[in-house]
């Protein structure tokens, strides 16, 4: 059966549009984190829509599953292969920026194209899409939409979902759904469209967008803040956000562990504040008019300051300064990865519960492991945390332990009205926790869209469901 689907994948593709060398298809075949990912029958890949769509009636004769891939950078196994025979789809010969209209700002992709691409393209109109990324360089459209990815500047602008105005994708049966349109309104029935945003490739695959831009925001300022606690940060955030208001584009937070790690592992590292932490904000303001920001973000701390709610700050003088800062945001995983294990967890809670979370998650982790080493880290503007632990320092594991710790973050943050998968999704590692802890409604009603979409079931198996 497989050797019968090559054959005729190779016709339809050609020499450069399918992979089936095991040299040829490992890098390919594991997750970023190198936890998921089985061999797959083939890597395709189609260079348009429409040998897509061709490819997907010859996988559906075949009996074969599909998993479509981008940069492969997310973190759960949701763009490898699972048990099921699987053709992964790339979309590297489908990376063109097609259009970008200055007039309605918007621009037009195929799910191919990376972040950086697209910033790139639609920077010399004078406009931004709002979505800023560690891995912009390797993301693709695509893989954002099918995630629903946030980053640091959700408070501000939304998800990924928010930035999307319409798509188009191949359906499981090689349907072309066609809603590729660049309208801010567009009220005719369902909006099917924003089904395929975080749906990990099991409705169907993305292969074009059209996507809402923003005005270049060419004018920052940037501050680094000190605070003696999470609880004091978050107090100080809501003057901040009520003063500063729709100039505020980032509220970014992290605590004196994982500074300690950037230092240990990560070249150039230097602390722009005298007084340590342990914990540290990240706030900055952007407009596309040249206004007085590093004023106006100054008279905005003043205050907080005064007050007691920060011990120390600095604005960032120059580009560089700002780089720096930014910097210390960003390699916070980097910094935790090149210590060894670790366990990370993507959860978010409402914004006026962050600090009472990351208390009593901290407590419910150092009951079941004594001295984990707990590195919180992320957005306190829309309440997003990245609880990730280390074991003890001096050990090598977390000396069985590592379920019971995931399993009561999870269940600490869902008991707070929060989440269990902010950004990050579901891919292959939080199915049976979406189970376990989303109401049986909200599971049916999942299982019951996705039968329609796929009512084999051959888009991404055992991913999401």
């Amino acid at each position: 059966m497989s050797d019968a689907f090559v054959s005729a994948a190779a016709d339809l593709l050609g020499e450069r549009g399918l992979l089936t060398a095991e040299a040829d298809t490992a890098p390919f075949t594991r997750d970023w984190l190198d936890r998921f990912g089985v061999p797959p029958v083939a890597v395709a890949r189609p260079a348009s829509v429409d040998e897509l769509a061709a490819l997907m009636r010859l996988a559906a004769e075949h009996d074969l599953a599909v998993t479509p891939q981008g940069g492969n950078t997310g973190l759960l196994g949701a763009s490898v292969a699972g048990e099921a025979p699987t053709v992964i789809v790339a979309f590297s010969r489908m990376s063109r920026v097609l259009d970008v209209d200055p007039i309605g700002f918007t621009v037009t992709v195929e799910a191919g194209a990376t972040l950086a691409a697209v910033h790139e393209a639609v920077a010399a109109h004078g406009l931004a899409l709002p979505l800023h990324l560690g891995s912009e360089g390797t993301a693709q459209i695509g893989g954002l939409i099918a995630t629903n990815a946030g980053g640091s500047h959700a408070m501000r602008f939304g998800m990924m979902q928010d930035q999307v105005l319409g798509l188009e994708a191949v359906l499981a049966d090689g349907r072309i759904y066609d809603a590729a349109r660049p309208l801010i309104k567009d009220n005719a029935g369902y909006h099917l469209a924003r089904l395929f945003c975080g749906s990990e490739g099991t409705l169907g695959l993305i292969t074009k967008a059209v996507l809402r831009l923003q005005p270049a925001l060419t004018h920052t300022a940037t501050a680094l803040l000190t605070a003696p606690s999470l609880a004091a940060l978050e107090e100080a955030a809501a003057p901040l956000r009520r003063n500063l208001g729709s100039l505020l584009t980032a509220l970014e937070f992290f605590h004196e562990t994982g500074l300690a790690l950037l230092e240990r592992h990560v070249e150039g590292i230097t602390r722009p504040v005298e007084t340590p932490g342990p914990l540290y904000l990240l706030a900055e303001v952007a407009s596309a008019a040249d206004l007085p920001l590093s004023d106006i973000l100054e008279a905005a701390m003043v205050g907080a300051l005064e007050a007691g709610a920060f011990t120390d700050g600095a604005v960032a003088s120059s580009e560089a300064q700002r780089a720096a800062f930014w910097r210390l945001r960003e390699e916070m995983p980097e910094g935790q990865r090149r210590e060894g294990l670790q366990l990370k967890h993507d959860v978010a809670v409402p914004v006026g519960r962050l600090a009472g979370f990351v208390d009593r998650a901290s407590t419910v982790a150092s009951d079941i492991l004594p001295s984990v080493r707990i590195n919180p880290f992320g957005h306190l503007g829309d309440g997003n945390v990245h609880f990730n632990l280390s074991p003890p320092e001096g050990t090598a594991d977390f000396s069985g332990k590592a379920e019971a710790l995931t399993n009561a973050i999870y269940e600490t943050a869902v008991a707070e009205g929060g989440t269990f998968a902010a950004e990050h999704g579901l891919g292959q590692a939080k199915v049976a926790m979406a189970d376990r802890l989303r109401p049986p409604v909200e599971r049916d009603l999942t299982r019951t869209i996705k039968a329609a979409f796929d009512p084999k079931g051959r888009l991404n198996p055992g991913k999401v469901l």
